[in-house]
């Protein structure tokens, strides 16, 4: 377990004290642009297998207790809600968005505010907050409640993270576009600065995002050994 706690650690405080930070910057500045990202996503990749590894190792250990279980009912949600994550996150990944790594050129487009960012800057992030809450909803024990617990937690202060590098490094371009979207899901359409438009998120994205969940549900029990919908 506490080869866990270490990996979930490693890899929250290399984004929280790192990346969005003014260190972060500041490593920009002596390395480069370039060499900066490549390095990071070095750290990002080793800690992705090391969480991966670590969690696999966590689940079947005699400390690895449960704190809570949930009926079939709560399962079904569970469903819903990562159909929900799944698509945030590949409709995300697949729009030109300003908060997105290399494509701050995006605000030179009069249209930049389009599709899923007129609902969220931040569609990918809130995707990886759903589907860890999901997971820790439904995984009562203690190894999920470390790794799900800590996805969810950087998920939703990466947000308030990359706002704040994009304002220091974009200033009043970022401001404008800040403006008119919202961080919190809807916020914006529920205040009345935007309205939702389905056919800019066009509907590409929409089925490839059920196919990318439909692959999920069905890959489930292979690479986890556990399925999707269990019971």
């Amino acid at each position: 377990m506490l080869n866990l706690i270490a990996a979930s650690a490693f890899f929250v405080l290399i984004h929280l004290m790192i990346s969005g930070t003014r260190a972060r910057d500041g490593l920009v500045a002596r390395l480069g642009q370039g060499p900066y990202l490549g390095a990071f996503s070095l750290l990002t990749v080793i800690g992705l297998v090391w969480l991966v590894f670590a969690y696999g190792q966590a689940r079947g250990s005699p400390e690895n207790e449960p704190y809570w279980s949930v009926g079939e009912a709560s399962r079904q949600v569970q469903m819903v809600v990562q159909l929900l994550a799944v698509m945030l996150i590949v409709i995300g990944l697949s729009t030109r968005n300003p908060t997105s790594v290399r494509q701050e050129g995006a605000l030179e487009r009069p249209d930049v505010v389009r599709g899923i960012l007129r609902v969220t800057r931040h569609p990918f992030l809130w995707g990886v907050a759903l589907w860890a809450l999901g997971h820790l909803v439904i995984n009562g024990d203690r190894a999920s409640l470390i790794l799900f617990g800590s996805l969810l937690i950087l998920a939703v202060t990466g947000t308030a993270s990359i706002d704040a590098k994009r304002k220091r490094a974009l200033g009043p371009a970022w401001d404008g576009f800040a403006a008119q979207t919202s961080n919190i899901p809807f916020a914006a359409i529920v205040a009345g600065r935007q309205r939702l438009i389905w056919r800019e998120i066009g509907v590409w994205r929409i089925l490839a995002g059920v196919a990318v969940y439909l692959a999920l549900v069905l890959g489930h029990p292979h690479f986890t050994g556990v399925p999707a919908l269990a019971g």
